[in-house]
């Protein structure tokens, strides 16, 4: 049949293209254009290693000039993978889960996979169980869930996902592989640093119990003032919001023998430094603060706050390829824990106790 003009120009050896202005191009169109077969556009499409790099190039070339889109159920069909993974996240309007997310969102795009991210504001079973389930109907490939309190470690170890899963901050107890920050390293470290500047103890606004990177830091800063034989003063516990540390920062202000105060998050850091103000405690002149964290806004606090600085890019990137790992070799056992490293960032927060006096 002699192609019409309706089917656009002639292309090399007989073969013509289609005018797609009003019909979406199929594989077979681009078979035809790069002069291969379904067969070989399908290889090219799953990243098939048989492929020549000229073939391949050929393929890509004709997918451009046709504005060729692949199927996600037809490539689900020829690989067994849907390209799609599911995250569960907690608590995820706070700086540390939104900045891991955005993290994730980033390596998955890049490694040619899409996300689906369920927010969960109650972390029970039976919620945990439903998100897991509508990323199974989904098709996901492997879920990461942010997972930053006790009792979501517990549902999730309950819920029992039929996929690879990746945990970020608790451990499930059953082998799952776990990406945390090194909290313990941070919170010896931000108390170090106060004693070393002569600080005869160091006080703690502690992240809310049951938290597993609060508690991890609260036994941290308690062990650090142990081994150096200091006494250890009660911790006072907040909800990681600027409103608790204020509170908490009030109660503080009224102590005139507190040097130095250690605080679990700079949200509450920040309250704490504006209740300090108002009592007329000066930071660093009479109170020490450190805050854990490393926010955006830290470094333009006043003062400058001192902090322990977490890489949330690095743990939602981290994630992200231990969960492709598992899901490309699951015979192979996975690393069971992966520790970011964290640093302190001094600023203009702390000093000797010597200006104290």
């Amino acid at each position: 049949m002699t192609p019409s003009a309706a089917d656009g120009p002639a292309t090399k050896g007989g073969r013509s293209r289609r005018n797609f202005a009003g019909a979406r191009p199929v594989m077979a169109d681009v078979a035809q254009l790069a002069g291969v077969s379904k067969q070989t556009v399908s290889r090219v499409l799953n990243d098939h290693p048989a492929v020549r790099p000229e073939t391949r190039e050929a393929v890509l070339a004709a997918m451009r000039t046709l504005g060729y889109r692949p199927s996600r159920s037809a490539r689900s069909l020829a690989s067994g993978r849907t390209r799609m993974l599911g995250v569960i996240s907690f608590d995820a309007a706070r700086y540390g889960p939104a900045s891991t997310l955005t993290a994730i969102n980033t390596a998955a795009q890049e490694a040619g996979y899409l996300v689906s991210s369920i927010a969960l504001d109650i972390a029970d079973r039976d919620t945990v169980v439903r998100a897991a389930d509508r990323l199974s109907a989904e098709g996901a490939d492997g879920v990461i869930a942010i997972a930053p309190q006790l009792r979501v470690a517990k549902a999730l170890a309950e819920a029992r996902l039929d996929t690879p899963l990746v945990v970020l901050d608790n451990d499930l107890g059953d082998g799952t592989p776990v990406v945390t920050s090194d909290a313990r390293t941070g919170a010896r470290t931000a108390t170090e640093h106060l004693l070393s500047l002569g600080h005869a103890t160091v006080w703690h606004v502690a992240g809310p119990s049951g938290w597993a990177s609060a508690d991890r830091r609260s036994d941290s800063w308690r062990a650090t003032l142990k081994a150096a034989g200091i006494p250890v003063p009660a911790p006072l516990l907040g909800d990681w919001s600027a409103d608790s540390g204020y509170d908490l920062g009030r109660e503080l202000a009224r102590n005139p023998q507190i040097t130095a105060v250690f605080v679990s998050n700079d949200q509450m850091a920040l309250g704490v430094l504006r209740a300090l103000h108002e009592a007329g405690r000066h930071v660093p002149d009479d109170v020490s603060v450190v805050g854990y964290d490393d926010i955006p806004e830290a470094a333009h606090f006043l003062p400058p706050l001192t902090t322990v600085r977490t890489d949330f890019t690095d743990i939602g990137t981290r994630a992200l390829h231990v969960l492709l790992d598992r899901i490309d070799a699951p015979t192979t056992p996975p690393p069971p824990l992966t520790v970011v490293p964290v640093d302190l960032r001094i600023r203009d927060s702390t000093s000797s106790p010597a200006r104290n006096r």
